[in-house]
């Protein structure tokens, strides 16, 4: 995997844990098969768990985000945000200075806001679906080792060497930086939060909520093995075939960097909740 790769790889992982912030593999946006066929219907798309928009209303956010500029000298100094429907050339520019211009390639041009927020939201269930992923599809498919009978298969874990360029920027990126992005444009992602269906839900609150649920993946060690009864392979487990599309990125990505990558989420946590987890 190129320095580039590497790069885009941290800034989709990134978008996906922060909507903004939290980002999704880009070599992990498909299903496991990793294999286009004709004809065969999509996954249903796991509809969100249903909010007491009445008990939101009355209490509030559990975790309230503070503004981007805690001083009011610096608040004043800062521009009004775009309209949200008018912020995507302004939040790309915000993800080239923070990553560097090779973001750019592999994001979508349009409602990107929209379309971290939706993947945030979608992550603990089944299937993330095409049409709200803020970045494009890899064709690169994943390998698999042959077990002994013939629909079975391992996970392979020269898979896992994929990610090492990227863990590595993962754990070195510097998260202040990502979350006062986060902070800055967060009235933008509320507001789409708001758009997609939660009037009186708060954004930050379902990334913390996705966070603790990235959190609880399980350690799996290898062999991995896999079954493919038709085209598309599955875990073998059907504890693992249950994971949600989040969290079998972690299993698929091998223990140690999963360990790594849990490490930052914890940390990324901290910096957008106020008090102790």
């Amino acid at each position: 995997m190129s320095n580039t790769s590497s790069k885009t790889t941290v800034l989709i992982l990134l978008a996906a844990i922060l909507a903004g912030a939290l980002w999704f593999f880009r070599d992990d946006i498909r299903p496991l098969s990793e294999i286009p066929v004709e004809n065969v219907p999509a996954p249903v798309v796991t509809e969100p768990a249903p909010v007491n928009q009445e008990t939101l209303a009355q209490s509030g956010p559990t975790h309230p985000l503070e503004p981007s500029a805690a001083t009011g000298t610096l608040q004043e100094e800062l521009p009004p945000l775009p309209p949200l429907d008018e912020s995507d050339s302004e939040i790309l520019q915000a993800l080239i200075d923070t990553f560097g211009p090779d973001v750019e390639r592999v994001l979508v041009s349009q409602a990107l806001i929209d379309k971290f927020v939706a993947t945030v939201d979608s992550l603990p269930g089944s299937y993330l679906a095409e049409k709200i992923r803020p970045v494009t599809v890899h064709p690169e498919a994943f390998k698999v080792d042959p077990a002994d009978a013939d629909d079975q298969f391992y996970l392979s874990p020269a898979n896992y060497k994929r990610y090492d360029p990227a863990v590595n920027l993962v754990t070195a990126v510097d998260l202040n930086d990502v979350v006062a992005v986060y902070r800055r444009y967060y009235p933008l992602f509320q507001e789409s939060y708001v758009r997609l269906g939660y009037p009186n839900a708060h954004f930050n609150d379902r990334v913390v909520e996705v966070i603790d649920h990235l959190l609880e993946t399980p350690q799996v060690e290898d062999p991995i093995l896999l079954v493919r009864p038709h085209v598309l392979y599955k875990y073998a487990d059907p504890e693992l075939e249950a994971l949600s599309s989040g969290q079998k990125i972690l299993v698929r990505m091998g223990p140690d960097h999963a360990a790594k990558v849990k490490r930052v989420l914890e940390e990324l946590r901290a910096l957008i909740v106020q008090g102790p987890r």
